[in-house]
């Protein structure tokens, strides 16, 4: 799944870090992985203050980020066995998002994954260099051809075991993940400003538009004041047709 060619057989990165050589391994999720198990089939129900529920819709499409609208719990009997630890990963095994992938991150504090989700606890791996696998488009075409197979869109524990994914060795695996994670961050941080700008921008079109806020002109006076008009003052109408049939 990784930008690769065959050297003489062997299965080798276009591009790669310096002081590192070899071929990659083909594996499978189920080489890698250990604990793969379905979600709790709970209901969500209001945010109890500790434990968080993530359902297949909590977690963004973009980013792939758990990001819950809104915030909920599982009802019922919280069990532990539910729970994200370190180095897990979710996926969507149905509907219209299946294949869709969430890293646990220990910030997202106490999590709970819901029935429509399998995770895979990843030991044999770095995970997060597994998780940026599937982002590649090698991964969706995977998951467009084999959760179309029974006509309805899904893929169960059994078909993830068997994904094939390219593997350098551990320490490879950490460097592109620093790479890839710190770019990821910085990502994170101009979204956040981009974010605050447009909270910044809404509060001043409040203040201008409303008069509370007013620029003068470039000899430091005030501009007149604001008129009062009706909009066809202002602007020409004209009324559309329909097209002829």
């Amino acid at each position: 799944m990784t930008t690769q060619k065959k050297q003489k057989g062997k299965l080798v990165p276009k591009l790669r870090f310096k002081g590192f050589d070899g071929d990659w391994e083909r594996r499978t999720f189920f080489d890698i992985s250990e604990n793969v198990s379905y979600g709790m089939n709970a209901a969500a129900t209001e945010f109890d203050g500790k434990h968080k529920y993530i359902r297949i819709t909590d977690i963004d499409i973009e980013s792939g980020e758990y990001k819950p609208n809104p915030l909920t719990s599982p009802d019922g009997k919280i069990e532990d066995k539910y729970r994200l630890k370190n180095n897990d990963i979710v996926f969507a095994r149905t509907g219209a998002s299946v294949g869709k992938s969430y890293l646990y991150n220990p910030k997202d504090g106490e999590l709970y994954y819901a029935g429509f989700l399998i995770k895979f606890s990843v030991t044999k791996a770095s995970a997060y260099f597994v998780y940026s696998l599937t982002l590649k488009e090698a991964y969706n075409k995977w998951v467009h051809i084999y959760s179309m197979r029974s006509g309805q869109p899904g893929l169960n524990a059994e078909e993830y075991k068997a994904l094939k994914i390219n593997l350098p060795t551990l320490p490879e695996q950490q460097k592109i993940s620093s790479f890839l994670s710190s770019v990821d961050e910085k990502l994170s941080q101009l979204t956040r400003k981009k974010e605050l700008l447009a909270l910044y921008k809404k509060g001043v079109m409040q203040q201008l538009f409303s008069g509370s806020l007013r620029f003068k002109d470039e000899n430091g006076k005030e501009f007149p004041k604001w008129e009062e008009k009706r909009l066809d003052e202002v602007a020409n109408f004209r009324r559309g047709s329909f097209p002829q049939p």
